[in-house]
């Protein structure tokens, strides 16, 4: 592969004196962002992925789940400066907790390395951010989104888990799968991840709900992926995803019972909140 898709250097990439970094000729933002990318053996995926991330971002973080093909060079060649981080783990939980870990943006963008997301929302995902929310969550059932890649049995569990969290956690998603999700770093500490599967989407759903975090729903189009086939199982997985929701409702309970029982607990999470 011959040409390079990115990124100027950071000496090349425009600022102003006040450290702005432009999107276009009429928007600009401060914060950096970091967009963190879960990759095994996507080397065929990775230049339509690269293709639409703006070239405002801060940096790429890109995670290999031990790859057998030419997926960490195939990234170079495209992103000079991308970060790769060798995954030590299995499970795109684990992939994702690993990324994370090594941004160093104010910002924290997660996209899938099949192709089907456009990197073109990012700005979507930031503004939301920037304009006053904590976590900024893809939907393709928003007004505006839509997907190409659901079956029929997948679209119904997923509305079916979703019913189900926004019943139990008073959320009020139109989407609950789905890895396109944007967040300021400091959200990390409110959640605490410690999931190694698909079900990580979700469980970051329900906690940020948990820790009274601002949630904005931004409308997203979901493409086929463009090449191999998806390690994701409907039904495995969306039992992984059931087990994750009692886990988090059965915890939320003991809480309120401990609170009940000790008024100064439920005052301290009363400020905090």
């Amino acid at each position: 592969m011959s040409s390079v898709l990115r990124p100027p250097s950071s000496a090349q990439e425009p600022t102003t004196a006040a450290g702005f970094r432009p999107i276009s000729s009429h928007l600009a933002i401060t914060p950096p962002v970091s967009v963190v990318i879960p990759a095994m053996n996507e080397a065929e995926n990775l230049p339509y992925v690269f293709k639409t991330l703006p070239e405002w971002i801060h940096e790429v973080v890109l995670v290999d789940g031990n790859s057998t093909d030419d997926t960490v060079e195939v990234a170079r060649e495209l992103w000079p400066e991308v970060k790769v981080v060798e995954q030590r783990g299995k499970g795109k939980g684990d992939a994702l907790i690993t990324g994370f870990e090594a941004c160093t943006g104010d910002i924290i963008v997660m996209v899938d390395a099949d192709g089907s997301a456009d990197g073109g929302e990012i700005v979507s995902y930031v503004s939301a951010l920037v304009s006053g929310a904590d976590f900024a969550k893809g939907s393709r059932f928003a007004n505006g989104g839509g997907t190409d890649d659901m079956t029929f049995i997948r679209k119904l569990g997923n509305r079916a888990l979703c019913a189900v969290v926004n019943r139990k956690f008073g959320a009020r998603y139109t989407d609950l799968c789905y890895g396109y999700n944007a967040f300021w770093r400091h959200c990390l500490d409110k959640i605490e991840l410690d999931c190694t599967g698909f079900e990580v989407e979700t469980l970051m759903n329900i906690r940020v709900v948990k820790a009274g975090l601002k949630v904005q729903e931004i409308p997203s189009y979901e493409y086929l992926r463009i090449h191999s086939a998806s390690n994701l199982r409907a039904v495995r997985d969306g039992l992984r995803v059931l087990k994750v929701i009692l886990e988090e409702r059965s915890n939320r309970r003991e809480l309120r019972r401990q609170e009940r029982h000790s008024p100064m607990l439920g005052s301290v999470r009363g400020e905090v909140s």
